[in-house]
């Protein structure tokens, strides 16, 4: 696969709004490490193949409604959200998917290139500790052809998330 590396935003392929949400956190040096793919890196076995890593280090960014509300979930690709763990996180009487008008709305960003951070509007964020078995995961950078490499410790602060277990349990 072949992917570009740019030293300015408008390069990159990052969505010009994440890429200035980078520049505001301090983080203007990931801009240039955006990888943008020729072909979608929308699921999380997408961008594993495009980027050439496990399916697990991918970050899934995962909108969801408690109660109404949207609460921002951010996974392991390899995992799945178990609702009922978020539902007992949040003390919510019920959590489902969010709708698309709503994830657009909320985040400003399509399903399937939806960042960690850089949305639109403030959210909750709960991140799932999976996340920290990695020393890089790679998560969406606003497109869904577009994907960034981040520690998972700074991602979970950037996103001024919290570190729960609501990872699904195979048995």
């Amino acid at each position: 696969m072949t992917t570009t590396a740019a030293t300015d935003a408008e390069g990159s392929g990052a969505h010009p709004r994440f890429a200035e949400a980078l520049r505001e956190l301090g983080l203007g040096h990931l801009v240039p490490q955006v990888r943008r793919f020729p072909d979608a890196t929308r699921t999380a076995t997408e961008a594993a193949a495009a980027v050439g890593c496990e399916l697990s280090q991918i970050c899934k960014s995962l909108v969801f409604a408690a109660d109404s509300v949207p609460v921002l979930v951010l996974m392991d690709g390899a995992s799945r959200v178990d609702l009922e763990l978020v539902r007992e996180e949040l003390g919510a009487d019920k959590v489902t998917r969010a709708k698309v008008d709503v994830v657009r709305e909320t985040t400003g960003y399509a399903i399937g290139g939806v960042p960690p951070f850089g949305h639109r509007t403030r959210t909750r964020v709960l991140a799932d500790r999976s996340l920290l078995r990695h020393d890089v995961v790679w998560a969406a950078a606003g497109t869904p052809y577009t994907v960034f490499p981040l520690a998972p410790r700074d991602l979970v602060a950037h996103a001024d998330a919290t570190l729960v277990d609501v990872r699904e349990r195979t048995s």
